[in-house]
């Protein structure tokens, strides 16, 4: 399949430019996803951040049999509860306050064609279980809509946690989860894939040097190989990208001789004191920690090494399992109000708890 830089779909365009490499890790990943696609199977595409699980799904779409038919998206992280379930389903005229019309959800825009739903680790129980109905059956009811509405559509599921272990701590529907993994896809890292840093900075500094209308396209100095080959990546190729158009234009000549990995990176960088509201680095917080938690050192360990957003599965086998539940309902709290950007009725909504019952939890854990 020759890509193009972008292929069109009933959301817009896909960007396809930026599915390059030539290592083993990311050939083998792509003959995965050659060998999946014409097989009329639901597909999970787990990675890091940022390693491109979008254009892997574009990919399979346009590998299928589907192919001619829309490729539609949704980012399930972006979304409350209400608004996943309106998002997926649709919703009748008349369903809720504010619904004045019909509108066609997801899987009716999908229909013959594909339906991604990234982050897919953030939809809420209650709306898995009507998309297993979906796969299972396929059929669905629109948001205050009694008649079904029949739909054809693969499912393509991405996320960047464990989705596995989500289920083995009834966070995710296990049911669910077995329909949808058909195959699971994991994308490589960036940091795996010797050989495509450099092949992937040239295509971005030529795009960035084209859009501001360089008479050249600048070339790498040693330094800046030797600093772009070392780094470790964590923000993959999104933070490859940024760093490589940061630097294109930054530069004053022919040559790039410095690379800046941060853009905060600054010899007036604000210090800690009174009156300033600087953001706690993750190393250093603790926000899962419980607040009756901190009697055993092992719990204390475990928190102390994690962010607010990440489970930290393998140690919680290890805990008692009092103080386990009391992590995981931390966790969940935590992760409803980062997904209802902070507003705690709707994060209690999507935990299917009263609002008083919410702030009790929230009161309970020192939040």
């Amino acid at each position: 399949m020759a890509y193009t830089d972008s292929m069109e779909n009933s959301t817009g365009s896909v960007s396809m430019s930026e599915a390059l490499g030539q290592s083993e890790a990311f050939l083998n990943f792509q003959e995965q996803i050659s060998r999946v696609a014409p097989i009329d199977r639901p597909v999970l595409i787990l990675g890091e951040r940022g390693t491109g699980k979008e254009l892997a799904s574009a990919r399979l779409h346009f590998l299928s049999r589907r192919w001619q038919k829309p490729l539609v998206t949704l980012n399930c992280k972006a979304l409350t509860a209400t608004l996943i379930e309106s998002e997926l389903f649709g919703y009748e005229k008349g369903a809720f306050t504010g619904a004045g019309t019909r509108r066609i959800g997801r899987f009716e825009q999908a229909d013959g064609g594909t339906l991604f739903l990234d982050e897919i680790g953030n939809i809420p129980m209650e709306v898995q279980e009507k998309i297993l109905r979906v796969v299972e059956y396929g059929r669905f009811e629109r948001v205050g809509a009694v008649q079904p509405v029949h739909t054809d559509v693969r499912i393509v599921g991405a996320a960047n946690v464990d989705l596995a272990q989500m289920a083995r701590l009834g966070l995710f529907k296990q049911d669910l989860l077995d329909r949808l993994c058909f195959e699971v896809i994991y994308v490589p890292p960036l940091r795996v894939r010797k050989g495509d840093v450099m092949l992937l900075a040239n295509h971005f500094a030529g795009r960035m040097a084209f859009e501001l209308e360089f008479d050249q396209v600048p070339e790498f100095g040693k330094k800046a190989v030797q600093d772009l080959e070392s780094y470790a990546w964590p923000g993959n190729i999104r933070e490859l990208k940024n760093v490589v158009e940061r630097a294109v234009y930054k530069t004053n000549g022919s040559v790039i001789t410095r690379i800046d990995f941060s853009p905060f990176a600054s010899p007036f960088d604000p210090l800690p004191g009174p009156g300033t509201s600087l953001i706690e680095p993750a190393e250093h917080r603790t926000v899962l920690a419980p607040a009756d938690v901190t009697s055993t050192q092992n719990t204390e360990k475990v928190l102390a090494s994690h962010e607010d957003t990440v489970l930290p599965t393998e140690e919680l086998a290890g805990l008692p399992l009092k103080e386990a539940v009391l992590v995981l309902e931390r966790f969940r709290l935590s992760q409803a109000l980062i997904t209802a950007r902070f507003n705690q009725k709707q994060a209690a909504a999507s935990l299917g708890i009263s609002y008083d019952q919410f702030r009790g939890l929230k009161k309970k854990h020192g939040m």
